[in-house]
């Protein structure tokens, strides 16, 4: 085994290329990373939307709420065993619309969708995350919203003290701005049920339904009563489960076109660690004989090549996430593909998220590594020795 301190040390005397290889090798691990943060922080938003006591209740057929509609029978679901009574109320109906709002800070006339929820009163006690930063909750029966506080003042009108139109002159008045936990609902306007649905013509109807359960556990019964009732046409859905069904659509896309990019730096960067050790081996033929020469065998020599290109790698990678860390601090806007509205998400950084990254840069320095210490290991030590002599 040939010692480390001696591929240390030639790493260390190769300073600039040494440099040039680990920051290329940085730069594809930082996009790797920031994909895969990306895709992590879409998923975590959307899934920590859901509770595993709630059930969502949608109309069959539909994915979303967006897309779902229930007429007002709904209402004795409220009434089953299961189901638990939140300040008073067995179940609440929701009217979901999406509006275009012009962004603020954008090129002019830029727009994008924003999500408003219409719920009755109870609709905040169902959902105990949701506090107010600022500002007061909306009273019931009037045209006042609250917004969350990802999209507060971040799009034309929809900002505490300020006015939007749900529909030409159905004007909204924003009176508080809330927050919840980081999830996707902090990237939605909360109003009056029967005020909103009333602009949009949905007096009769909700989009979605929602109980929470006295017990978890007692949501298989729950489902199986609701979609066997032959009255509706209806399907139950762990409130969980069905947001981390939304999420799969764009952490998936984010996940995807991010590791595509980064894969074709990688190629770019196994293509640099490659000419980097080729030339290190071109450099070092001497030493390498002198190594064979010393008694160190092929094998010994390959080894130590490709230890030098992971250790290379590694340092690229280490480099490459601690630049990625900084992003956790930022924030991200993004469309749902579910609602084709947008949702600001957040870089989050995981175990998962560095392991992956490390594994990949020394596949990275593995893969740009190989062929040089294969060429390594070929070096004859009697015409090494023959070019030392001849110098």
């Amino acid at each position: 085994m040939v010692p480390i301190r001696y591929n240390v040390r030639s790493l260390i005397v190769r300073k600039v290329t040494t440099a040039a290889t680990a920051g290329g090798l940085a730069l594809v691990v930082f996009v790797f990373a920031a994909a895969q943060m990306l895709g992590e922080g879409a998923k975590r938003a959307m899934v920590s939307s859901g509770r595993d006591d709630t059930v969502i209740i949608l109309r069959k057929g539909s994915d979303n709420e967006l897309s779902s509609g229930i007429a007002g029978e709904y209402k004795t679901l409220g009434d089953r065993p299961e189901v638990a009574k939140i300040s008073g109320v067995g179940v609440i109906g929701e009217v979901i619309i999406v509006i275009t709002a012009e962004v603020i800070g954008g090129d002019e006339g830029a727009t994008s969708n924003v999500l408003v929820r219409g719920m009755p009163a109870e609709g905040f006690a169902y959902r105990p995350e949701a506090t107010i930063v600022s500002g007061r909750l909306p009273k019931p029966g009037t045209n006042e919203v609250i917004v969350g506080r990802a999209i507060s003042g971040k799009f034309k009108g929809v900002g505490p003290g300020e006015s939007f139109d749900l529909r030409r002159n159905r004007p909204l008045q924003v009176v508080g701005e809330f927050a919840a936990g980081g999830s996707s609902y902090e990237s939605e306007v909360w109003g009056d049920r029967d005020v909103i649905g009333k602009a949009v013509g949905r007096e009769n109807s909700v989009s979605s339904a929602r109980v929470r359960l006295t017990d978890p556990g007692k949501f298989e019964p729950f489902r199986l009563s609701v979609e066997g009732d032959k009255n509706f046409s209806l399907k139950a859905m762990r409130e969980q489960d069905y947001y981390e069904k939304q999420s799969a659509g764009t952490a998936g896309f984010l996940t995807i076109l991010g590791t595509g990019i980064a894969i074709l730096f990688a190629i770019a960067a196994m293509i640099g660690a490659a000419i980097t050790m080729n030339g290190a081996v071109a450099n070092r033929t001497r030493e390498i004989g002198t190594l064979r020469a010393l008694g160190f065998s092929r094998l010994a020599i390959l080894s130590s090549f490709v230890f030098e290109a992971i250790f290379l790698a590694l340092i690229g990678g280490v480099v490459g996430l601690s630049f990625v860390m900084l992003l956790s601090l930022k924030t991200f806007r993004v469309m749902n593909f579910a609602t084709f509205s947008d949702i600001v998400i957040r870089f989050q950084p995981t175990v998962g998220v560095v392991v992956s990254s490390l594994v990949f840069a020394v596949v990275m320095g593995l893969l740009g590594g190989l062929v040089p210490a294969i060429r390594a290991a070929r070096v004859s030590p009697v015409e090494a020795m023959r070019g030392l002599d001849q110098a």
